[in-house]
């Protein structure tokens, strides 16, 4: 992508989806980014150290990030009420294996 280079798109069954060429999409950078206290480099550096990535690759989501916010937030929305979804039906589950 010409104003995003290492940022690439994969398909899936959610759809198309922004991820770093050579790491994981787009969202679990920021994800983790969003999740942190500190600010700057600081937090760009916990997001490397967090997900494993370099500095580099953490700023690289982070810029599309910036550029695109709706859509990566709209991709963790979709992906929180997913998990909020299977997990309540787990424990609907585990309530009846309980009996």
């Amino acid at each position: 992508m010409d104003g995003h280079p290492g940022v690439v798109f994969r398909l899936g069954p959610a759809g198309r989806r922004p991820g770093l060429a050579d790491g994981p999409d787009v969202w679990e950078v920021v994800r983790v980014f969003r999740g942190l206290d500190s600010a700057g480099e600081e937090a760009v550096r916990q997001t490397a150290k967090l997900t494993g990535l370099t500095p580099e690759q953490a700023r690289t989501a982070i810029r599309y990030y910036l550029d695109f916010r709706q859509e990566i937030e709209n991709w963790i929305d979709r992906l929180d009420e997913e998990a909020d979804r299977l997990e309540a039906g787990w424990k609907r589950e585990q309530d009846i294996l309980k009996r």
